[in-house]
């Protein structure tokens, strides 16, 4: 249920960072963030930003089951519960389940480019996101609906080991205890910031990702691999491109986790009394992993 809500409230978002983060750069649709959101509704309809938010939708079970059974049993194996086993069980825990959010992500892409431009398409290639991986994998086979994994693994091995190093610090640091009043703002605050700074810390990987997974729409292919579109994506469009839609994303970032843990605190306090809320331990129930 929480990773519903943040996925509702972060789609928009996320759809605008794919688009800037893939235009052509010699005929630009958009100019920055604020504009491609306008054009988008202009254009599009306010349905528009929400274009392939079923893939999402779909893997988010997955996702979070083996977030968070790896990141739990890579902490208890590691033995002590420092900053460094912190980051090297959430790097576990990202870099496994990339075997689901790579296929989840490249069927997001191509559903959130379909139809760019126009208030009511005219064709779709892809009715949803089920049957766009299906006719990918009728096409391509595998590799063709893992296309981006090794992108994905480099993106998402370090980013969750961030997030949940970051967590865990600044969680420590505002002293997040079950009898404090003011520990559901704390634990927002610390979502919310960890988000952002998974985000940046491996942001260049995800635009080349995204310009892997969105390579032939429309029949034409410009990358050979990742070393390819880094090379031509910098001798295009300089060392800015690695930060195209970095706005978005970082706007998405924290109200994302805001209502991740927003959710889990009111879907508690329904199911549980309050002596039986107080005796919950809130870290491993409300760390929400930052793709979400």
């Amino acid at each position: 249920v929480s990773g519903a809500a943040g996925v509702l409230v972060g789609h928009p978002f996320d759809t605008v960072k794919v688009r800037l983060q893939v235009q052509n750069v010699e005929k630009p649709l958009y100019r920055g963030t604020f504009h491609c959101f306008q054009s988008i509704i202009k254009q599009e309809s306010a349905f528009g930003l929400y274009k392939g938010i079923g893939s999402p939708m779909m893997g988010l079970t997955f996702i979070n089951a083996l977030v968070f059974g790896v990141q739990g049993n890579t902490l208890r194996a590691l033995g002590k519960d420092t900053p460094l086993n912190q980051f090297l069980a959430g790097s576990a825990a990202g870099a496994i389940q990339c075997v689901i959010c790579c296929p989840m992500e490249l069927a997001k892409t191509r559903m959130q480019l379909q139809g760019t431009g126009e208030y009511k398409q005219k064709t779709k290639n892809y009715k949803n996101s089920l049957d766009c991986l299906i006719k990918i994998y009728q096409k391509e086979g595998l590799r063709g609906v893992n296309r981006g994994m090794v992108s994905t693994f480099i993106r998402e091995t370090p980013s969750f080991g961030f997030y949940f190093l970051t967590y865990d610090c600044m969680t420590r640091y505002l002293g997040c205890e079950a009898e404090d009043s003011y520990v559901i703002p704390k634990l927002l605050f610390s979502g919310g910031m960890s988000g952002i700074v998974s985000w940046i810390s491996t942001y260049p990987a995800d635009v080349i990702k995204s310009r892997l997974q969105a390579d032939g729409v429309g029949g034409v292919t410009q990358y050979n691999g990742i070393l390819d579109c880094i090379r031509k994506s910098y001798h295009e469009e300089g060392w800015r491109v690695f930060t195209r839609g970095l706005t978005s994303t970082l706007l998405r970032a924290f109200p994302v986790n805001a209502a991740t843990f927003a959710t889990v605190t009111v879907f508690l306090m329904y199911m549980k009394s309050e002596d039986n809320l107080r005796d919950c331990e809130p870290g491993p129930v409300i760390q929400q992993p930052s793709s979400l």
